[in-house]
């Protein structure tokens, strides 16, 4: 019974080729959640999504988020998202582009959000982790960094922490780090 359906399919497709239409592409289960995912997306005014490949490759997008309040307001900050074809049974991958002084993103750009690991389920989508990040930047946890310098002076002090925040977004120094404006 499979075989009849490869046959099928193989037939279809050979049909669609040889009628000079471009081949028909499967999409997978993935490409087909993400694809309901973002045409659901709920973005507040301060955030955009772009496909810098296109349309045609919405497995891999960039959200930017320029929070409007608390510790980071003013900056524009650019996350990658790259999903897998077995999204929503894995988390998609993210990382920042922009260099943040920031307890839950470090050097690298890796994101220490729980969504993003061990919390994840097939339940969450796109939506839940755009406001996770949006969090990140409204809320910076100290309890559980990824910059662990960062996350020291934030609980030791908010005030300098604030300060460090300022210095790096405005293109500057934080110890021996330095951080290109992100104003």
């Amino acid at each position: 019974m499979i075989k009849l359906f490869k046959i099928k399919d193989q037939r279809r497709e050979d049909a669609a080729n040889s009628s000079g239409k471009a081949p028909i592409k499967k999409q997978s289960a993935g490409e087909l959640r993400l694809h309901k995912d973002i045409s659901e997306l709920n973005l507040p005014k301060s955030t955009d999504i772009t496909f810098p490949n296109g349309k045609d490759d919405l497995m891999n997008f960039e959200i930017s988020i320029r929070p409007d309040e608390g510790y980071y307001q003013g900056g524009t900050f650019i996350f990658t998202f790259q999903v897998s074809p077995s999204y929503p049974h894995e988390p998609p991958k993210v990382k920042c582009k922009t260099k943040v002084y920031h307890p839950n993103i470090d050097l690298e750009g890796n994101v220490c959000l729980n969504i993003l690991r061990e919390d994840w389920k097939p339940v969450l989508s796109i939506n839940t982790i755009v406001y996770g990040l949006i969090l990140l930047f409204m809320q910076p946890n100290d309890e559980d960094p990824l910059n662990h310098d960062a996350a020291v002076v934030l609980r030791d002090n908010p005030k300098l922490f604030e300060a460090n925040v300022r210095r790096a977004m405005g293109g500057g120094y934080v110890g021996q780090v330095y951080f290109p404006r992100c104003i």
